[in-house]
């Protein structure tokens, strides 16, 4: 997906949010928000909104010496997602379809977004995971079910922080195939690193692998060679959350997406409404969810 000119105003806030989390210093505010406006300006939207915004939160850590700014919300957020999930896991054993109901929760965490929205709070968390039973829901579970009961491996792209202990209720539903978990390989916005993998139990459930140096890509650049193996290895591909999305979306290799809609560029990408739950194959036209 090429970055839209509505993600130019998103980045600037991003990086002011972020430089806020860090220092109270508006000289420090400004010099980010400067930086990032003439990057802004040379930047080639020919490239996906992930590539764009990696580099300027690589500067964004250079500028201010704090290797993750959003370590504190992290934790906040973990903690959070471990005080829910008891009730979450009775939920999904007591539906009548578990898997379905083990999708449209994970989806649901996937509104800790802080690229989105800085101001996303636990309370906010916990009423769009009480609002997933009834939120708009778009794609093919059934294509999802067949494509898994026919895997023998798959490789699971991990979002944010605190939303991945909500993947656990999907990851359950996919054992026992062997299940690969990829996070970030260093810390950019609030997404899971392999800190908050190991600090919540995903490996439990699945290998734990690092991305390597940013978001994946269709052509794998900068991808570890963990990731490159399991690529190719996967017999089934999820990706959670827009990043993945707008980062994968031309892949050509059956990638299963799942992502709360949180902004209107990609609500016209996948002619969906912002907020809407969707479960989209990559191949798919918009009017197939």
């Amino acid at each position: 997906m090429r970055t839209a000119l509505d993600c130019i105003p998103c980045f600037v806030r991003q990086a002011l949010e972020a430089a806020r989390f860090v220092t109270d210093d508006p000289a420090v505010h400004e010099r980010i928000v400067r930086d990032v406006l003439r990057m802004a300006a040379e930047m080639d939207l020919a490239q996906c909104p992930p590539v764009v915004g990696q580099r300027i939160h690589r500067r964004l850590r250079e500028i201010t010496g704090v290797d993750d700014p959003y370590r504190a919300v992290k934790d906040r957020f973990n903690r959070m997602a471990l005080d829910t999930l008891p009730e979450l896991k009775q939920k999904v054993q007591e539906a009548p379809d578990p898997l379905t109901m083990a999708l449209r929760l994970a989806i649901a965490g996937n509104v800790i977004d802080l690229g989105v929205d800085g101001s996303v709070t636990e309370q906010d968390a916990r009423q769009a995971v009480a609002g997933a039973l009834d939120a708009p829901f778009h794609g093919d579970v059934g294509a999802l079910r067949r494509a898994v009961e026919q895997a023998r491996s798959i490789l699971y792209l991990a979002d944010n922080a605190g939303e991945i202990v909500f993947d656990r209720l999907l990851l359950e539903r996919l054992l026992p195939r062997r299940i690969t978990v990829a996070v970030k390989g260093q810390p950019l916005l609030n997404d899971a690193t392999l800190d908050d993998a190991d600090g919540l139990g995903l490996r439990e459930f699945a290998a734990v692998i690092s991305t390597g140096d940013g978001w994946p890509r269709p052509d794998l650049a900068q991808a570890s060679d963990a990731l490159r193996s399991a690529f190719k290895e996967a017999d089934v591909i999820i990706a959670k959350g827009q990043a993945n999305y707008e980062a994968l979306s031309e892949s050509n290799d059956g990638v299963f997406f799942l992502l709360v809609v949180k902004c209107e560029a990609v609500a016209r990408d996948l002619d969906a409404a912002v907020g809407d739950l969707v479960l989209k194959k990559a191949g798919q036209d918009g009017n197939d969810l």
